[in-house]
C-alpha cells in the first residue's frame, strides 16, 4: 500500500472542518496530538481512488530528528496494520470448511456410542482420517500467517504506544481506531487458530476413543477365539484318549492271535497245551504290557517336544 503523507509547517493555520473533509473525502477520520502536543495528526486509514492512502501532520513544535521519528512510526503503523491482516482473507475463506469439520466432529463423536461392532469402526476411522488430514492441511496452510498476525499487531500497538496521543475534540484517536477496527480482525484470527487446535484436539480423542473401542472388540474376539481353541484342544484329547484305547485293545488282540497261533503249532508238534486257556489268561497281561509302553511313549515325545521348545 502507498501512501501520501504531508508535513504541514508550523507558521501554517491548522486545517478546519471542512479542510479535512476535503482531503479525506470520509467521515472516519482519526486525529490526535502527538509527541505531547508537539504536532497534530489526522488519518483515516483508507485507500482513495488514486490508489493511496493519506495522511496529515502539522508541525507545532518538532524539531527534525522528532519529525523524522513521527513520520517514520506514521508509515509503520500503517505498513504493519496492513500486513496484520494477512491471515484475515484466508480465515474468511476457509471458515466454512472449519465449521463444518467440528460439525462432523460432534456427529463422530455421538456416533461412537453407537458402536456395535468392529465393522461400524471402518466408515468411522476413514472420517477421522479425513478430518485430521483436512485440519493438519489447514493448520499448514495458516499457522506462519496466525504467527506474522500476531507479531505484526504487537508492533503495530507499540508504535501506537510511543505517539503518546491525545484527544482532539470529535475525533477518535488512532489507537482507538485500532481496537475498533483492527482488534476485531485480530480476535476473528485468533478465534480461527484457537478453533483449529481445538478441532484436532477432539479429533485426537475422538480417534483415542475408537482406537479403544477396537482393542476392546478385538480382546472380545481374542477371548472367544481362546475358548474355543481350548474347547477344541479338549475334545482333541478327548478323541486321542479313545484312540489310544482303541489301539491298545487293536494291538492286544493281534498279539492275542499271534500267541493262539504259536501256541497251536506248538500243540501241533505234541506238546499238550490247552491253548484258549493259555490264550485267554494272557490277554490282560499282553493290554497292561501295551498299554505301559503307550503311556510311555506319550510321555517321551511330550518331554522332547519341550525341550526342543526350551
Amino acid at each position: 500500500m502507498a501512501v501520501h503523507l504531508t508535513v504541514d509547517p508550523r507558521n501554517r493555520p491548522p486545517p478546519s472542518t471542512v479542510d479535512l473533509a476535503t482531503i479525506f473525502k470520509s467521515d472516519t477520520v482519526s486525529g490526535s496530538r502527538v509527541f505531547g502536543g508537539a504536532a497534530l495528526t489526522w488519518t483515516d486509514f483508507a485507500v482513495h481512488e488514486d490508489g493511496f492512502g493519506r495522511i496529515l501532520v502539522r508541525d507545532i513544535s518538532l524539531d527534525h530528528f522528532e519529525v523524522g521519528r513521527l513520520v517514520q512510526r506514521l508509515l509503520e503503523i500503517e505498513t504493519y496494520r496492513m500486513m496484520a491482516l494477512v491471515a484475515l482473507p484466508l480465515v474468511r475463506e476457509h471458515d466454512p470448511q472449519i465449521s463444518a469439520i467440528e460439525e462432523e466432529t460432534a456427529k463422530i463423536a455421538r456416533s461412537l456410542s453407537k458402536i456395535a461392532g468392529l465393522e461400524d469402526t471402518r466408515p468411522l476411522l476413514t472420517r477421522l482420517s479425513r478430518l485430521s488430514a483436512d485440519v493438519e492441511g489447514i493448520t499448514a496452510r495458516l499457522s506462519y500467517r496466525f504467527d506474522a498476525t500476531r507479531a505484526y499487531f504487537a508492533l503495530v500497538r507499540r508504535r501506537v504506544e510511543r505517539l503518546r496521543e491525545e484527544r482532539l475534540e470529535r475525533l477518535q484517536t488512532i489507537e482507538e481506531f485500532m481496537e475498533r477496527r483492527l482488534a476485531p480482525a485480530m480476535k476473528t484470527c485468533e478465534t480461527a487458530a484457537r478453533r483449529l487446535e481445538s478441532s484436532s484436539r477432539r479429533l485426537a480423542r475422538a480417534s483415542d476413543l475408537l482406537r479403544t473401542q477396537v482393542d476392546v472388540a478385538l480382546q472380545e474376539q481374542n477371548r472367544d477365539l481362546l475358548l474355543s481353541m481350548d474347547r477344541r484342544a479338549r475334545l482333541q484329547s478327548r478323541l486321542q484318549r479313545i484312540l489310544e484305547v482303541i489301539s491298545i485293545v487293536a494291538l492286544t488282540y493281534y498279539l492275542a492271535v499271534l500267541l493262539a497261533t504259536v501256541l497251536t503249532a506248538v500243540k501241533t508238534a505234541g506238546v499238550p497245551l490247552n491253548v484258549e486257556l493259555i490264550t485267554g489268561a494272557a490277554i490282560p497281561f499282553l493290554f497292561g504290557i501295551i498299554w505301559l509302553g503307550v503311556r510311555w511313549t506319550r510321555k517321551t515325545v511330550v518331554r522332547r517336544h519341550e525341550k526342543d521348545l526350551d
